[in-house]
């Protein structure tokens, strides 16, 4: 069996991953694929973490985990999705960002020594990440609220470096958060692992949130008449209906940090878009693009 990690990160599909692939357990189950609820992991992987410290997981306990997490007595891939996989809000970028990523992952690896593992990771440009995430620590209303940090120096691509050397042969899959709406379908597929072709459903749920209720709609209708011969194809159809029927609240994002001015945000974009290609010529990593 291989355990299939989503780490997130944070303020990426904020859920919507594991919610999609939990309308459609059964259809998956059908080909050997677990999506338990993350009640049941969550809160049992952080507890198991904390009482093996440097350890590794006995057979015994590994077969006590799978026993508690899993419904099916057997599965081909078991899907465990959660954004404070690599750290908590608070301290996702404290000492830089997901700096204990590397480590995390080797952790919860040392929970099932016994299986497979691959991991799989949304990134997004420090420019609209860090204001994200500090409104989502401010929210939760964190006494320390978000560290003080210099956003330039924020790297997805030692974050990539980091899993890649603490866990040497684990395939590491990322994706852009800015891109999800056009690939959307090839993101819960590369997840989930399940059969080209599968019928799932609510999978237009990101790019709802982009795209008004008439434009969804019509597209939908346009792809029944006119089904999409590749994904190519159904990329540049969704990028047309984009065009005309977008949420302009959505697509345009304001933001509002103390001292960054236009310049600074174009220059934030500009590295994160150099990283981008780095991190996909990194050995090890797939990276679906639109």
């Amino acid at each position: 069996m291989r355990i299939v990690y989503h780490l997130g990160a944070h303020c990426t599909d904020e859920e919507r991953l594991v919610r999609c692939l939990l309308k459609n357990r059964a259809v998956l189950a059908d080909q050997g694929i677990e999506v338990p609820s993350p009640t049941r992991y969550r809160k049992l992987l952080r507890e198991t973490l904390l009482q093996l410290k440097d350890d590794v997981a006995t057979d015994d306990q590994q077969a006590l985990l799978l026993d508690q997490i899993m419904d099916a007595d057997h599965a081909e891939r078991l899907i465990l999705s959660w954004d404070n996989f690599l750290n908590f809000p608070n301290w996702a970028v404290t000492g830089g960002l997901y700096y204990l990523a590397g480590e995390r992952v080797n952790a919860l690896r040392r929970v099932f020594p016994s299986l497979e593992v691959e991991c799989h990771l949304a990134i997004r440009n420090p420019a609209t990440f860090l204001p994200a995430l500090k409104q989502k620590v401010e929210a939760k209303g964190s006494r320390e609220g978000l560290a003080p940090v210099d956003a330039m120096q924020l790297s997805w691509v030692n974050v990539a470096r980091q899993i890649l050397y603490h866990n040497p042969g684990v395939p590491l899959t990322i994706w852009c958060d800015e891109d999800t709406p056009l690939i959307w379908p090839e993101v819960l597929q590369s997840v989930s692992g399940h059969a080209p072709g599968t019928p799932l459903v609510d999978t237009d749920e990101v790019l709802g949130m982009i795209m008004n209720e008439i434009g969804l709609a019509r597209m939908k209708a346009y792809c029944a008449e006119h089904p999409p011969q590749s994904v190519g194809q159904r990329r540049r159809i969704a990028t047309a209906f984009l065009e005309k029927f977008s949420r302009p609240d959505q697509v345009n994002v304001e933001i509002d940090m103390p001292g960054w001015t236009d310049d600074y945000v174009a220059a934030l974009t500009d590295r994160y878009l150099e990283e981008v290609d780095r991190i996909a010529h990194l050995p090890g990593v797939t990276m679906i693009r639109a």
